[in-house]
């Protein structure tokens, strides 16, 4: 784990801190940078591969309360929080350098919509049902659970978008409110076979913290059950623990499923159908 004055720095700010001053050493006064447009630019030789699922109700905000999961199904010493949903993290703030994608302006557009979309917890754009949240610390690490309804072509649309950002956003600058210069990297990471579809990936981020070169690093897991999915975010400035990364999808589709389904999410995590 890092030192903790690393740890209190500006890497990791709430919306609650979002009145201090322009300093973003300090994680003070730092707004995310315009949502870029949500264009969609699908691959089809990424797409995921995508089996049919049966027709299903609506899910409900309290379904997407009961398909989150708790500390219970992580390894380690995960702790659950309260105040996941003020989570933010000024390393993700920037504009995309479009210097770097000369022959293929879109490519910029795609990767500033990764970064906010990593920083407004909405990487899949706005959910059109019932959403809901929760997330889990451990050390300096945070991973972040979302599960949420949408509308079947639009999650479609961007799983396809994401497959195609280990090519489109493989390395790219970010410019800093400061100056500063932030080099992202985007690679594909493999996930457990569960859903209709899923994507993973290892986004890192360097920048500096109080005048120090850091690396955040994230994983990013999605995995879409019909026209619901869950997201996962999960590491920090010490690096990502993958191994919770994939508990969290075993453990989160199946309850997805079994919401899904009308059946109350099993008790033990290791007894599934």
């Amino acid at each position: 784990m890092l030192a903790a004055a690393l740890a209190a720095g500006a890497l990791l700010v709430t919306a609650a801190c979002s009145g201090g001053d322009d300093d973003e050493s300090t994680g003070s006064d730092i707004a995310a940078s315009p949502v870029a447009e949500r264009s969609v630019t699908p691959s089809p030789s990424k797409s995921p591969t995508k089996s049919p699922t049966a027709s299903t109700a609506p899910l409900t905000k309290a379904g997407a309360e009961t398909a989150l999961i708790d500390e219970a199904e992580l390894e380690d010493a995960w702790t659950e929080v309260d105040d996941a949903s003020t989570w933010k993290d000024s390393l993700l703030i920037g504009e995309v350098d479009t210097a770097d994608f000369l022959t293929a302006k879109t490519q910029a557009a795609d990767c500033q919509r990764l970064l906010d979309g990593l920083y407004d917890d909405d990487l899949l754009g706005r959910p059109s049902g019932a959403s809901a949240l929760t997330g889990f610390t451990e050390g300096d690490s945070r991973l972040l659970y979302q599960v949420a309804a949408y509308k079947q072509a639009d999650l479609d649309k961007s799983m396809d978008w994401l497959g195609t950002l280990p090519d489109s956003c493989d390395q790219f600058t970010a410019n800093a409110s400061d100056g500063s210069k932030r080099t992202v990297q985007v690679v594909e990471a493999s996930l457990p076979k569960e859903g209709d579809a899923r994507q993973g990936l290892t986004v890192t981020v360097q920048g500096t913290s109080d005048g120090s070169p850091v690396t955040l690093t994230l994983d990013v897991a999605v995995v879409q059950v019909g026209a619901d999915a869950i997201t996962v975010t999960n590491g920090g400035l010490d690096g990502a623990d993958h191994d919770s990364t994939e508990d969290a999808v075993k453990q989160g589709t199946h309850r997805l499923k079994d919401v899904q389904a009308g059946r109350t999410p099993k008790a033990d995590p290791s007894e599934f159908d």
